[in-house]
């Protein structure tokens, strides 16, 4: 099938090049655009959107993609044991860093693509656009739910007064939610990008220093920790997979990918980004899942935090707030512009410009937290409920999306025709069928813990002020 060309579907695309006027003739400079006198234009509303380096793009994906979730990587290591850990944790960051080449690559070649379903509108259509867009919607809702759900867990771990109402950390987190998810450009998101990386690193670092620190102390030292190279015995298949995923979701920054390169004053640079993002999360996430399990072992609590003891987790989940507010907030960033793009395609409204374009702003960042809020309140199973959006949605956007991108949009010529064709096609089209795997086995392992979780009595009750039941 060879590529469709745009014709008309499609949102007309940015301004994209340094070398653009301005309506006074003067050209513009995407880094430093001149602030104009009059009331906010279109063209200003796009030089103000047209700032992001690769620098920045690299911190926002940081923001996007490594989160608390990281500290979950060493009870995936506890299920299916040090090696195949080791080996999922590398071979899924590979893979990751290949299919966003992939997303960039369409992004670089059909320039009007903003967000994730106007590149699924190329090979599927309207209906593509129409499903994808919903996916797109609906998963960084229910991540902004995600992280306040966490930001909940911290707060009750850190005061550890179990006298005040769960609820009452659940509004609190959701209003800073709201608060860092206000600044409407990724380029000024990236600023807080920089206290989130700081964030999470101290984070992990105090983490598996403790932990090591324990493991010594305790009988028997660091050689008595029952931690096993392959999966122990009683390792049921729906608890491998599901330990995977958690793998699978930690490398799902690609969703977000054209929603940041659409702000890019050059987008050919994203190469750099996510080679840099991809080597530090592989790094990342290979060092945290292997110490922390080599030094707690089979009893390590998912996020790892827990288990570094009452005092250190309490410091732990403190140095950690910024990350779980500021990753989660990126989300109502992402989907916000994304229905702004949507339902203002031609307005100054579209690029927060005026007093008009800042109240339909706050108000819609005010209405998705909220929305994602009674979500995660209300749902008794959340945690599980995400699970099985990230087998259904993550399987997509990360593995089989990017591999029909290449055979519909990228490839050139035959699937046979050279070596390289040959070589792209196979890889490909194992990437899709990982997807589809993902999708099918990780949609079942997440029913099931549902169903497990109800059995065994560990489902929580709906805006409930019980906070024992958050721990």
């Amino acid at each position: 099938m060879s590529p469709p060309h745009d014709s008309g579907n499609a949102l007309a695309p940015p301004m994209y090049d340094k070398d653009d006027t301005s309506s006074a003739g003067k050209k513009s400079d995407p880094e430093h655009s001149p602030r104009g006198e009059e009331a906010p234009t279109i063209h200003e509303g796009q030089e103000k959107f047209n700032r992001l380096g690769w620098k920045r793009l690299t911190i926002c994906l940081i923001v996007e993609a490594i989160a608390l979730g990281s500290l979950s990587v060493p009870s995936a290591f506890a299920t299916v044991g040090m090696v195949a850990g080791v080996i999922l944790t590398v071979g899924l960051g590979l893979i990751a860093i290949y299919t966003s080449y992939v997303v960039g690559q369409v992004k670089l070649r059909y320039p009007h693509v903003q967000h994730y379903s106007d590149a699924v509108r190329l090979i599927w259509g309207r209906f593509g656009y129409e499903l994808t867009g919903a996916m797109f919607a609906i998963f960084l809702i229910l991540l902004v739910g995600s992280h306040a759900l966490t930001g909940t867990i911290a707060f009750i771990n850190i005061v550890d007064k179990e006298n005040v109402c769960a609820l009452v950390w659940g509004i609190i987190s959701a209003i800073i939610l709201l608060l860092v998810a206000l600044p409407p450009t990724f380029a000024e998101f990236a600023i807080l990008g920089y206290i989130d990386f700081v964030s999470i690193i101290v984070a992990i670092l105090i983490t598996i220093i403790s932990t090591g620190v324990q493991a010594h102390n305790a009988p028997g030292g660091l050689s008595a920790v029952n931690w096993s190279v392959w999966p122990p015995p009683e390792t049921t298949f729906y608890q491998a997979f599901l330990s995977t995923t958690n793998i699978i979701f930690a490398y799902s920054f690609a969703i977000c990918q054209f929603s940041f390169m659409s702000e890019m004053h050059t987008p050919k640079d994203y190469v750099k980004s996510i080679w840099a993002l991809g080597l530090i999360e592989i790094f990342i996430y290979t060092m945290t899942g292997a110490l922390i399990y080599a030094f707690v072992g089979a009893d390590v609590k998912s996020p790892a935090l827990l288990s570094a003891g009452p005092t250190i987790s309490r410091i732990a989940f403190g140095i950690a707030l910024p990350v779980i507010f500021i990753s989660g907030s990126i989300n109502g960033t992402v989907v916000g512009r994304y229905i702004l793009d949507r339902a203002f395609p031609t307005s100054p409204i579209r690029y927060i410009s005026g007093v008009r374009g800042w109240v339909v702003w706050i108000s819609l960042l005010s209405s998705l937290t909220l929305i994602a809020w009674v979500i995660a309140e209300a749902v008794p199973f959340f945690n599980a409920l995400l699970g099985i959006m990230s087998a259904l949605f993550i399987s997509g956007f990360t593995f089989y999306f990017p591999a029909l991108f290449w055979f519909h949009l990228i490839k050139e010529g035959k699937w046979n025709q050279g070596w390289k064709n040959i070589s792209l096609s196979i890889l490909n089209a194992c990437i899709f069928i990982i997807g589809i795997i993902i999708l099918g086995c990780g949609t079942y392992a997440s029913v099931q813990d549902i169903i497990n979780q109800y059995n065994g009595n560990g489902v929580r009750g709906a805006f409930t002020c019980d906070s024992s039941s958050y721990t």
